[in-house]
């Protein structure tokens, strides 16, 4: 469905998308004018403008370190990501990464694109990060010290048990996780949240991730580098690869929805985490990425296409996540609305449907002990009716166009 397509099913999502570019817009105009800031928040909307988006949230001290928290561990998984480097030059940068954080003239080429980009001018993100007050400093710089490590342990190791892959998790997200709640509490702004729920809000992120990229990181050159468990996917085919074929459709469709059953594990922990929060700016920096990877998760759930193309979410309905993500009663709402449509396309055939139904259940549970469902003013299915306000649309937009000018057409 393009995008017209989309408004008219989903006339609801037009002006949380017309908000929504608008602040993208405000954003870019907002880039502060120092070289080594100016570059630092470029980057951020050239590699995640989703997260230069969200971060807008945030107070301006937070803010800034939160910035250079994310390219520095992007600049990390450029390298871990890059296959065309030897395993003997990446590991020891890998090791040693968070000791060049601290050098302002350090870069190290590598990756494409934008990511080139970064690392070719890192030294201007570490200019930047020499700037953060010191308690920022040391959170970034344990974080980045203690990721480097674990990606560089796993450059010589398969993810063949599912605590392996929950070990990788840990190392490249649920770290995240820990690091930014040190953020949020060395801003005065929050109380220090356990290491386990700060893991399972990296977990959660990351699993949705590696589930949803199946079909770019199989494909990808010079060399794939998959991260789906050997314990779980082996039971299913001889080899990873197989699931991009026809003929294994019902085989790679049970071992994604064996995935996602296992990611669901982690939601409840996320609740808990978003539920303790005091800060309403980090808050929605928190609630925004974890409901887009449950709705992620709900449609990657039973379907084929993870292994035909890109699975995501409409463009309309992240911009109305984005708009309206207000309250716990709407992260409530919204897994509970996300956890149903998951729960609705459970095969009985499916050889962990079982498990599936359980986990959502324990969700929906959750959700709706919390007594908050009534008090949200966020569903993902709009029960209102927009057709009046679809056709005014319409009618002012052709208005609009029959306004403008109009050309004299000069015949010879």
């Amino acid at each position: 469905m393009g995008l017209l397509g989309a408004i008219v099913a989903h006339p609801e999502e037009l002006y949380p998308m017309v908000k929504l570019k608008m602040s993208m817009d405000r954003v870019r105009r907002q880039i502060p004018a120092e070289p080594h800031w100016h570059f630092s928040y470029s980057m951020l909307q050239k590699v995640s403008r989703s997260f230069a988006l969200v971060i807008q949230q945030l107070r301006p001290q937070l803010r800034n370190a939160v910035c250079i928290f994310y390219l520095v561990l992007r600049a990390l998984d450029t390298v871990e990501d890059d296959t065309s480097i030897p395993s003997d030059i990446k590991v020891p940068i890998l090791q040693s990464f968070y000791c060049h954080i601290y050098d302002s003239q350090w870069h190290f080429s590598c990756g494409t694109k934008e990511y080139k980009v970064l690392m070719d001018k890192f030294h201007l993100v570490s200019t930047a990060f020499l700037e953060l007050d010191r308690s920022y400093q040391e959170a970034i710089e344990d974080i980045t010290k203690r990721m480097g490590a674990g990606m560089a342990k796993f450059i010589c190791k398969e993810v063949e048990t599912v605590d392996d892959y929950d070990e990788y998790c840990h190392y490249v997200a649920g770290l995240v996780g820990l690091g930014l709640s040190k953020l949020f509490h060395a801003s005065g702004s929050e109380d220090l949240a356990s290491d386990n729920l700060s893991n399972s809000m990296g977990l959660f992120l990351q699993k949705t991730n590696i589930i949803r990229d199946y079909l770019e990181d199989i494909n990808e050159i010079p060399k794939s580098r998959m991260f789906w468990p050997r314990e779980i996917w082996s039971k299913y085919a001889d080899k990873l690869e197989d699931f991009k074929y026809a003929e294994n459709s019902t085989k790679a469709v049970q071992c994604l929805n064996d995935l996602v059953t296992n990611a669901l594990m982690h939601i409840e922990d996320c609740l808990h985490y978003m539920s303790s929060l005091k800060d309403l700016s980090i808050f929605q920096f928190c609630a925004i990425p974890q409901i887009m990877a449950i709705g992620t998760l709900a449609l990657c759930y039973n379907n084929m296409q993870v292994f035909r193309g890109v699975v995501k979410m409409r463009r309309g309905l992240t911009a109305r996540v984005i708009a309206q993500t207000e309250t716990m009663a709407d992260v409530y709402g919204v897994f509970f609305d996300f956890s149903s449509l998951l729960e609705s396309k459970i095969n009985d055939d499916d050889p962990n449907a079982s498990l599936t139904r359980k986990r959502v259940q324990a969700v929906k549970d959750r959700c709706i002990s919390s007594g908050l469902l009534n008090k949200r003013k966020f569903h993902v299915h709009n029960r209102k009716s927009y057709t009046s306000l679809l056709i005014m649309v319409i009618v002012l937009v052709v208005a609009m166009l029959f306004s403008l000018p109009r050309r004299k057409v000069l015949v010879d």
